[in-house]
């Protein structure tokens, strides 16, 4: 398989992991992306292992002062689950006040996005599938965390990881996580998620929206499906 040192866009990186994704197409998979940015690479790796798509709503907490610097990460679910990341925590001396602040606003954003994006629609059932956690790549790794660790508790028989591109330290982090990861760059120096596509344009509600209404609860639509050769 060729391995790129840069995408086009989110569509061709998840045309390129679903071919490295190709053997679990007869193990039940389910893909779940993280969204935005995630849904468009979760899109093609759907269509070609024709599993069904959900989405895991998880929000970043950033520093106050930081925005993008992320101190923890806050998934949906009846008992949502937060990841604290103690060093950055630590670092930025943010009071736990600050952060329980922060996270509620992230909570309601969740909750916002939940509506939004999924209106009354259940959750797949993941118990006995493979589930696929699909992003369009890991800087920190926060995020990531707290997805992997709320789908694990949805029991599914096994829990990939799959991402376009990925820092190498979080990737390493994240192996614990889950029981095998994909990953298509892991460049010696990661900078930003960003520098990996030559179209890192915003993914917007309105493309999500229209992306989950292609899909059934057992997979891609005939018109989202690819065609047999």
């Amino acid at each position: 398989m060729h391995r790129p040192s840069r995408f086009k866009d989110r569509s061709e990186a998840g045309r390129l992991l679903a071919e490295s994704l190709a053997l679990y197409r007869d193990k039940k998979p389910v893909v779940l992306a993280l969204p935005r940015g995630g849904v468009p690479v979760a899109l093609e790796v759907a269509k070609v292992l024709n599993a069904p798509l959900d989405l895991v709503l998880v929000r970043k907490i950033g520093v106050p002062f930081q925005p993008e610097l992320a101190m923890g990460a806050v998934v949906d679910g009846a008992d949502p689950i937060v990841v604290r990341n103690a060093e950055v925590i630590s670092a930025t001396g943010v009071a736990a006040a600050e952060f329980d602040k922060i996270c509620e606003r992230e909570k309601a954003e969740i909750e916002r996005r939940h509506r939004l994006y999924l209106g009354d629609r259940s959750s797949v059932d993941l118990r006995g599938a493979t589930a696929i956690v699909v992003d369009d790549g890991i800087a920190t790794g926060a995020t990531m965390t707290a997805a992997l660790r709320a789908i694990r508790r949805r029991q599914p028989a096994k829990l990939v990881l799959a991402v376009p591109t990925a820092a190498a330290d979080s990737l390493a982090s994240l192996r614990k996580e889950a029981d095998a990861t994909v990953c298509l760059i892991v460049p010696d120096y990661f900078g930003a998620v960003g520098q990996f596509y030559e179209d890192f344009r915003q993914t917007s509600d309105d493309e999500v929206i229209a992306t989950m209404a292609q899909f059934t609860g057992s997979g891609p639509s005939r018109d989202t499906a690819p065609h047999a050769s």
